[in-house]
This record gives structure tokens, C-alpha cells and sequence, in this order.
């Protein structure tokens, strides 16, 4: 049971052969949202009632052919639902392993073990450009680019990090990994390196870099007064709870367990939008 403002409506299906979870889908699709837009009323603020939506008419399939619709729409909210209630849990474990390990092993600095890369995509033959964002992945970028003077900007290869030296923007450590497939280039002020996968894995750092804790601690140890600054040499002074390789890599495991499940959910959550309303056009039409 919910409360809902006074301005909505609430009906109820009568005993009339239609299913009200087809009935939702319908009313879900874009073509009923132009209809709306078509067939509202009033002048200062567009009206559309019960009463309006009482002389709507809609195709109406069989029973069989009405379940058949609102089964596919179920088949992919389970799986969504499904999902999400595995992400959530394993994520909060890889973090609290995380927390964990600072009372287990002594903090060092990662400055031995990360080495830092300055390739230039001086052919220009790289075009895929992109930015690190907040939440700490590769997006391609908003601003306007000359992908044809790409010369000077840096190359960020399979499995290295790049992170932006500026936080007072951002109110984070903006660092991501690549793991795209592919290489692709990245502002020149920003920095690019990879980790000694002997000592310390990537992805096991990466996870760090997306802990809050991080974050505060990259703002707190930023310098500068227009620009607050978190540059190379901070980054090497930054100092993490080191286990061995077997632990890092069930941390990181666990991680990817988590990913592939928000994954999942938000791949059903799409296929939901997509594939219901063509299921419902192949319905009705057919």
C-alpha cells in the first residue's frame, strides 16, 4: 500500500478481459506518451484525466496472448531483482575486506610499486578519446575534439590507470582502469601508469581508488588555492594495506562477481524497455 499526491488518480480493473499488468505496459509504451501529448487539454498546464483516459481505445489480444506479454515483462524484472540483490552485498564484502586488511597488514606507500607512463599518440593513429569521470570509468568525452591533432594527447593502454590531477572540481579522486579492449588517449595533464603486477594488481588498486575514504584523503592532501591539486608525486605517498597476490585476486574476484550481477540487472532493466514494447506492437498486429 502506498500514498500517493492528491492530484493523481488511482483505478482499479473491473472484471473485463483485459490483464492490468498489460494493461501498465500499454500505457508505458512511447506511442501512448505522444497519443497524451496529442489528445491532452487545457492551456497553461496540459491536462490528461481519468476521465479521458476512460474513452482510450486499445487493441485487445486474447487472455493468452495478454500473459504471454506480461510473462516476457516478469522473466526480466526476476532476473533484474535477482541481480541487484547479489551486487549489492558482494560489493559491501569486497569493501569490508578492504577495511579489514588495514588491520591485518602495515600500510605502504605504493610509490615501488607503480611506474608511470608517458606515451604519446605522436602517429595520431588513436582517435578513441576519453575522460575519467567521477565515477571512476572511462567515458568518451563531452568537449569538443580535433581527433585529426590527437598528437600530444597521452595513450592509456589495457590494464593501466589514468586519474586526473585536479579534486577541488570534482570533490574525488577521478581514476580509472582500462579495461575496454582496446587503447584509447586521454588529456596530456593527466597522469597514466601501471602497477608491478608481481606486488600489486591493478584492479586491486583501482578498487581502493573507488573507496569514499580515498576520496577525503586525496582532497585532504591536495595543495594549490584556485585549483586544489593531487599530482604524481602525492599519488606515490599514497599508502595502502599490501597482502599477497592470492588475496588481492579474490578481493578483486569477488569485485568482478559483483560488476557482472549490476551487469546482468541493468542489461534486463534494457531488454525490458525494448523488447515488451515490440512484443506488444507483434501482438496486437499480429
Amino acid at each position: 500500500m502506498y500514498c500517493i499526491s492528491p492530484i493523481s488518480s488511482v483505478l482499479y480493473k473491473r472484471e473485463v478481459p483485459v490483464h492490468i499488468k498489460f494493461l501498465t505496459l500499454y500505457l508505458r509504451r512511447s506511442e501512448f506518451y505522444r497519443y497524451v501529448d496529442y489528445d491532452n487539454f487545457a492551456s497553461q498546464r496540459a491536462e490528461y484525466n481519468l476521465r479521458k483516459l476512460g474513452e482510450l481505445l486499445i487493441p485487445l489480444p486474447s487472455p493468452a496472448e495478454q500473459q504471454k506479454a506480461v510473462n516476457v515483462w516478469r522473466a526480466f524484472r526476476e532476473i533484474k531483482v535477482q541481480n541487484e540483490a547479489k551486487a549489492a552485498p558482494l560489493m559491501q564484502l569486497c569493501q569490508s575486506y578492504i577495511q579489514e586488511l588495514k588491520h591485518k597488514y602495515p600500510m605502504q606507500e605504493i610509490g615501488p610499486y607503480i611506474h608511470r607512463i608517458d606515451e604519446r599518440n605522436t602517429d595520431n593513429k588513436i582517435k578513441e578519446v576519453r575522460s575519467v569521470s567521477v565515477t571512476k570509468n572511462f567515458n568518451v568525452t563531452n568537449a569538443k575534439v580535433d581527433k585529426n591533432n590527437l598528437s600530444n594527447y597521452k595513450i592509456v593502454r589495457e590494464n593501466q590507470i589514468s586519474f586526473v590531477q585536479t579534486t577541488g572540481n570534482e570533490k574525488c579522486l577521478c581514476a580509472a582502469i582500462n579495461h575496454l579492449g582496446f587503447p584509447i588517449v586521454v588529456t596530456s595533464v593527466n597522469e597514466v601508469f601501471e602497477t608491478d603486477e608481481k606486488y600489486l594488481l591493478a584492479d586491486y588498486l583501482h578498487l581502493i581508488f573507488r573507496r569514499t575514504e580515498t576520496d577525503r584523503y586525496a582532497r585532504f592532501n591536495s595543495w594549490g588555492s584556485a585549483r586544489e591539486t593531487f599530482t604524481w608525486e602525492d599519488m606515490t605517498r599514497f599508502a595502502i594495506p599490501l597482502p599477497s597476490i592470492e588475496v588481492q585476486q579474490a578481493i578483486v574476484n569477488i569485485y568482478k562477481c559483483a560488476n557482472e550481477a549490476k551487469r546482468i540487472a541493468e542489461e534486463a532493466d534494457r531488454l525490458s524497455r525494448e523488447v515488451c514494447p515490440a512484443l506488444l506492437q507483434h501482438i496486437i498486429h499480429s
